[in-house]
């Protein structure tokens, strides 16, 4: 992929609405189920920028290996919501998934930044142009 077409990729993805974006896979209550908590807010924040595709378009280990690390997180999150017996378990379950997300990705994008692919930034002006 050549710089314009990535770009353009990333500028058509900052154009795309966040809820049609990746949606959480682990989901907690339905609407009108309950009350969603804080922690499953944030959580479900960090799961919409999990990576959806490779750094610059390499499959190499660090991108299976990120991708492991969503599974086992997804599967943990389960598991624990499963077994959960109060709201507090509950928090705890949602918390440690996000930060579980957050260190995957943080882990990938560092790795892949020190073979030399640099995950970009994209910023769009305003009209005066700083």
């Amino acid at each position: 992929m050549n710089r314009s077409m990535l770009l353009t990729a990333i500028a058509m993805v900052g154009m795309t609405p966040i809820a049609a974006m990746a949606q959480p896979q682990a989901r907690g209550p339905a609407p009108g189920e309950g009350p969603v908590s804080y922690e499953e807010q944030l959580a479900s924040v960090e799961d919409q920028l999990v990576y959806d595709a490779p750094i610059a378009g390499v499959e190499n280990n660090y991108w299976f290996n990120y991708q492991t690390d969503l599974a086992e997180a997804r599967k943990e999150l389960t598991k624990d919501l499963r077994h959960s017996s109060d709201a507090e378990d509950n928090r705890d379950a949602w918390e440690e998934y996000r930060t579980e997300l957050a260190d995957a990705r943080g882990d990938y994008a560092k790795e892949m930044a020190e073979k030399g692919y640099p995950v970009g930034e994209v910023r769009v002006l305003g009209s005066s142009g700083r």
